[in-house]
Order: structure tokens, then sequence, then C-alpha cells
């Protein structure tokens, strides 16, 4: 499963794909786990293999803000973009079962310093966590409530049907009761 998302992001050969595969071990969380926390160490670099997850943080009221969602076959933000000083600076919460490959940070840069296949698709990796974060926020300075939900439902179509309706709201920056009137006109 691993090898096929891999893939999937940056065709590599079967060699480089073995290198990343023989570092990674599978570990599953129950829905509601909170597997990353905030400011505790965190060494890791995860692969949705199966179930859906965010990262969030608690605004200053104290309620949970979902800042991205990671469906399966995704890449959770690299440890390089989600860590400082090897403390995570977000929280990850499974909002389904979710199944994790995952595997050692240093061990995965060790391979990029020494793989340029896996120094690419760590590259990719990076340039992909970038535009969607540059894109969610031209969204949330530019566009209406009513233009995120359709931009939402086109990036994670189905995800509105399989997880709690204030997650998605806390996503697009609106009430949950905001959400609601724009799914009753069904955009």
């Amino acid at each position: 499963m691993v090898d096929q998302l891999i893939q999937s992001i940056y065709p590599m050969t079967q060699k480089s794909l073995n290198q990343i595969v023989g570092l990674t071990r599978v570990i599953e969380y129950e829905k509601g786990s909170v597997f990353v926390k905030l400011h505790q160490v965190d060494s890791k670099e995860y692969f949705v293999l199966d179930g859906i997850c965010r990262s969030f943080l608690l605004n200053p009221e104290g309620e949970k803000v979902t800042i991205s969602f990671f469906a399966e076959n995704s890449i959770l933000s690299p440890f390089t973009t989600r860590t400082q000083n090897g403390r995570s600076s977000i929280n990850f919460e499974a909002l389904t079962a979710v199944k994790l490959g995952e595997m050692d940070a240093q061990a995965f840069e060790q391979l990029m310093v020494e793989n340029l296949e896996i120094r690419e698709f760590g590259n990719t990796v990076l340039r992909n966590e970038l535009r969607d974060k540059v894109e969610k926020e031209i969204g949330m300075a530019s566009l209406t409530a009513k233009e995120r939900l359709i931009n939402f439902r086109e990036k994670y179509p189905g995800l509105e049907n399989l997880i709690p309706h204030p997650t998605i709201s806390s996503y697009l920056g609106i009430t949950n009761i905001s959400l609601s009137r724009l799914r009753n006109k069904r955009l």
C-alpha cells in the first residue's frame, strides 16, 4: 500500500521504493485518537493508508480549528513543516479509524541525501504541501463561504458525509450554522 501511494506522487524504481518501504511500519489508531500532539516530541513521517484524519489547533477560546484533512492515500504534513526542534507544532486526530505507515524522519532524510529519486519524492511532497497551504490561504482571504465549500467538495469528494460537520466548518472558517445553511441550499 505504501508503495502504491509513493508511486502515485513520484514514480521511482523498485530499488528506491524498497528503501522507503523497508523503513515503514504500519500502525493503527482508533477514531478520536490524537496521535500527534502539539509540543510533544515527534520524529516520524506518516502515510495515510486508510481512513481520514486532520491537523488542528486550539483557538484562544479552546475550540478545535481544523487546518487540513488527510484521507486515504495521502501524506501528512512533512516532519520539516510540522515540527520545530523535534516537537510538533500542530495536533493530528483520527476522524475515523486510521491506518498509517510511519517511518523515522531522520532515516528518511538520510535516504534523501543518498538517493536522488527519494530526494525528488520528498521535494514533491514538500511542494504539494506548500501549494495546498497557499491555495487555502488565498481561498480564506478571497472567496465567499459558498465558494470555499464548493472548493472543499472538489478537493475532498464525499468527505462531508463521513466526518463531523463542525470539523468542516472550522476548516472553512465559518460557523456550523452557516455550513448547515449552505448545505441546505444544495450547492
